[in-house]
């Protein structure tokens, strides 16, 4: 009976490991490959992804539907909270983050980042009318960034700044009263509305969004303060056997002109990261 017990045993011990080996081989690539589509979680903010008469439109939309063509799945866009991105990623919710995310040194050790693809840097927005006011002192005045970007890490210094740094965001606002906001979109709207002074927001979108003919013609994008460069890059699960597939279509996208064309269309010619 006990040898019998301990066969059996030992056998369910076996099918287990079996499982998990097959389990731990399955690549990523064939877990989307097998649903067909590729799962994108996206934030709105434009130049990027954004709605227009009803319709997601904007560079990496179009790049995403471009690689997805190539690779043979669908590209489904999904919204999510960029704070908890990579909880999302890791469950599973989504495949992919490509929605204008800069490469970090902690993103990097937590994902699997592509090639980077766009320059950026963090850019000051404020009301027009309180440019030489508010560039003059930020003490005591009311800063907004979106939770769990670039901006609000060079604020805060869980971002580290490195050699393109001139000017130390972390130190510039040390008097100022941070309060995160759940999107850049958010922060803009913050400091229009006059419940901010100053929002910290990418360049790429800040340069899209605000000035003449925007919904934000009252306000300024200002760079005097360089609080380093950064770049663009796709993110996927750590380990993901999807990252290198997408730098090869994209490279080839490059090869063909698509990735110059699109650019073109939303004004990022001169930020695009040449191959």
């Amino acid at each position: 009976m006990k040898k019998t017990t301990a066969l059996l045993l030992a056998a369910g011990m076996s099918v287990c490991m079996m499982a998990g080996a097959a389990f731990a081989e399955e690549s990523d690539w064939a877990y989307v490959e097998g649903n067909g589509k590729m799962v994108v979680g996206i934030t709105m903010f434009a130049p990027m992804n954004y709605e227009e008469d009803n319709e997601l439109i904007g560079f990496d939309t179009e790049l995403t539907k471009a690689v997805c063509e190539k690779l043979g799945v669908e590209a489904e866009f999904v919204e999510i909270n960029w704070d908890s991105k990579e909880i999302e990623l890791n469950s599973k919710n989504i495949d992919c983050i490509w929605n204008g995310m800069c490469i970090t040194e902690e993103r990097k050790e937590n994902m699997s980042m592509t090639d980077p693809y766009l320059l950026n840097t963090q850019a000051m927005v404020m009301k027009a009318d309180r440019e030489e006011e508010i560039m003059a002192d930020v003490s005591g005045l009311t800063l907004v960034c979106e939770q769990g970007s670039t901006g609000e890490g060079k604020v805060l210094g869980t971002i580290e700044d490195d050699d393109t740094v001139e000017v130390s965001a972390q130190e510039y606002f040390k008097d100022a009263n941070y309060v995160p906001v759940d999107s850049m979109a958010k922060a803009l709207m913050e400091v229009k509305a006059g419940t901010a002074d100053v929002a910290v927001v990418d360049s790429v979108c800040a340069l899209a969004m605000v000035g003449e003919g925007t919904d934000y013609d009252d306000m300024v994008v200002n760079l005097d303060n360089n609080f380093g460069e950064q770049e663009y890059g796709i993110a996927f699960r750590k380990g993901s056997d999807i990252t290198e597939k997408v730098n090869a279509a994209i490279g080839e996208l490059y090869e063909d002109g698509t990735v110059a064309e699109i650019a073109e269309k939303y004004g990022l010619t001169d930020i695009l990261i040449a191959r």
